[in-house]
């Protein structure tokens, strides 16, 4: 009885993990960040610039805007800072990103739940 249910338990788990991977469609995008909203010195706005947090928030939107579905996989390259002085205070500057790389990905169509008519 008891080898009965080893081999039953053992066949389900070889034929349950038959199930397909997820597949991805990938897309490489280049594109510059805003300048920071107020005018700082030139190191402060380098650092706002190259900010982690900046670059992440930057590079989900540039996904999101490709379409439903689509989110960032990775920061491939921050790109080079590029600063500008500001037209009250010619001292203090806004920076930003010029040509940051992302990687985003989506879920191709029919890898994923339901497939269309079959529903």
């Amino acid at each position: 009885m008891n080898f009965k249910i080893i081999i039953s338990l053992i066949s389900l788990g070889l034929f349950a993990s038959s199930a397909g991977a997820t597949e991805y469609i990938y897309r490489d995008i280049m594109a510059n960040t805003l300048p920071s909203a107020q005018c700082q010195t030139h190191d402060k706005a380098v650092e706002a610039a190259q900010k982690n947090y900046t670059l992440d928030r930057f590079s989900k939107k540039v996904c999101q805007t490709q379409g439903y579905g689509w989110h960032l996989d990775e920061i491939q390259n921050i790109g080079e800072t590029v600063c500008t002085p500001c037209s009250d205070k010619p001292q203090l500057q806004k920076c930003s990103q010029k040509d940051v790389t992302v990687s985003c990905k989506r879920i191709k169509p029919g890898t994923v739940g339901m497939l269309p008519g079959k529903g």
